[in-house]
């Protein structure tokens, strides 16, 4: 098999996969009464830029010739380089969803019976959920040989990290206060011991 066709292959499994997980737990949460809900319109626009790197343009990378002109040379390492970075991203990705449980809300948003999530995963780092994200990101990059799809995801979904993870960390402060505070102190935001 041509190796573009399996890059093209492993991430659309990939991406199938992350709804498949997330599936499930929407429906649970749907029945949470939000208490908190910030910034409704800067999510919409921080969701979007990285829906369009993580998902609209490695799409048309993989269904069309839109982007052939940026493609470059492809190895059967990156391939397996890619696929064991995205399978590890879909482990983190469910971990996470299930050690927050019916806390999980695709925006910032605090739940009526919200409680502050140390253990799992969320004893390594406070956003696991975008440490897979970043991971997600990561793979594309490695798996797509072309300079406009493969950087896509790191540059959508970097955008939304950028822009979200400072109110998200006040949300969480002004919910938790001292709890927040010194859970901050003991772990890193998103890679373990060291950011």
């Amino acid at each position: 098999m041509n190796l573009i066709i399996a890059a093209k292959i492993i991430w659309a499994i990939g991406v199938v996969g992350w709804y498949v997980i997330r599936i499930p737990f929407e429906r649970k949460v749907k029945r949470e009464k939000v208490v908190d809900a910030r910034h409704k319109v800067r999510e919409l626009i921080l969701l979007s830029c990285s829906t369009c790197g993580l998902g609209i343009i490695p799409l048309l990378w993989a269904t069309s010739e839109l982007f052939d002109f940026a493609d470059y040379p492809y190895s059967a390492v990156q391939l397996v380089l890619g696929a064991l970075t995205f399978a590890f991203s879909l482990w983190l990705f469910r971990r996470t969803h299930e050690d927050l449980g019916k806390n999980w809300s695709v925006t910032l948003e605090i739940k009526d019976s919200h409680k502050l999530i140390t253990g799992g995963v969320y004893r390594y780092v406070r956003h696991p959920m975008y440490s897979a994200f970043f991971l997600w990101a990561v793979a594309q990059l490695i798996l797509i040989p072309n300079w406009i799809a493969g950087p896509a995801g790191v540059i959508g979904f970097g955008i939304l990290y950028l822009f979200r993870v400072g109110r998200e960390e006040a949300m969480m402060l002004d919910t938790f206060g001292d709890e927040y505070r010194a859970y901050m102190t003991r772990t890193a935001r998103i890679v373990p011991g060291v950011l």
